[in-house]
């Protein structure tokens, strides 16, 4: 019985429910301690230590190329699979995959990368014209490019990629790689406000109004990287609780609040 569910649950159709089940363990286990790493890793960036920079810039880079190579590597998988099953893109589908909110997502990582890069780079000249503006638009056309190249990934290719390994099955698990990783590193993002030190809700009032608004955000976050698991399973009921399951001890401690804060 375990080994059948364990067998269901790794084919490549239910990828969003691995994730979902993934996310959700590591929420409850490990984020909570990895997020407070990282935010001894920002202090000790605060305090120009170069390391603590160049790693959170690492980061930064991370979050923001993961998504396009997990495109690019599982296109040709995810348009077979589409092809195969008959798929029919939904409405709901239409509204949610609009490129809009990536591109406004990934123009805030860029600029976090661009901040990052022009302060390595060029310390004492970062935030003269002749470095600001420059960086600015290269960064601008980047996210237009990585933005194009994430949203071709829901339009079936017109020929097979010319390049091999693109449609071999390993293809297909290192761009899941790169998604659970980029994942990883939002849910690292999400955790930090957890250690706000947002007080408990005074009233039924706040806390209604606060599940409402930490659900609404939850799904805002967790979206951008599930989206692409989202394109396979959007009709199955079950996924809508196992992604509200996922980012449930989230939003747990942020609904109850913590009598102090934890960012130092």
């Amino acid at each position: 019985m375990l080994s059948h569910l364990l067998s269901h649950l790794l084919e490549k159709q239910n990828r969003g429910l691995l994730l979902d089940l993934v996310v959700f363990v590591a929420n409850i286990f490990l984020m909570r301690t990895i997020t407070h790493y990282f935010l001894q890793l920002f202090a000790a960036a605060d305090n120009d230590n170069d390391l603590a920079q160049l790693a959170l810039l690492v980061c930064a880079i991370a979050m923001w190329v993961l998504p396009a190579a997990g495109a690019l590597l599982k296109r040709w998988h995810f348009a077979e699979r589409k092809k195969l099953r008959q798929w029919h893109d939904t409405k709901l589908g239409g509204c949610l995959f609009n490129p809009i909110f990536y591109f406004c997502l990934n123009l805030v990582l860029i600029s976090a990368i661009n901040a990052g890069v022009s302060q390595m780079l060029f310390p004492k000249a970062s935030d003269t014209a002749a470095v600001f503006i420059p960086m600015v638009f290269g960064g601008l056309i980047l996210t237009i490019i990585q933005t194009v190249i994430i949203y071709r990934y829901f339009s079936p290719p017109k020929k097979p990629p010319e390049w091999e390994f693109l449609k071999g099955p390993e293809s297909d698990l290192l761009g899941d790689i790169c998604l659970f990783l980029n994942m990883i590193l939002f849910q690292i993002a999400w955790n930090m406000f957890s250690f706000a030190g947002l007080g408990p809700p005074s009233g039924v009032t706040e806390f209604v109004g606060r599940l409402f608004f930490l659900c609404f955000l939850a799904l805002l976050i967790y979206f951008p990287p599930r989206m692409f698991y989202l394109a396979e399973d959007i009709d199955k009921p079950r996924t809508w609780f196992t992604m509200l399951l996922a980012n449930s001890p989230v939003i747990w401690h942020l609904l109850i609040g913590s009598s102090q804060s934890n960012w130092t």
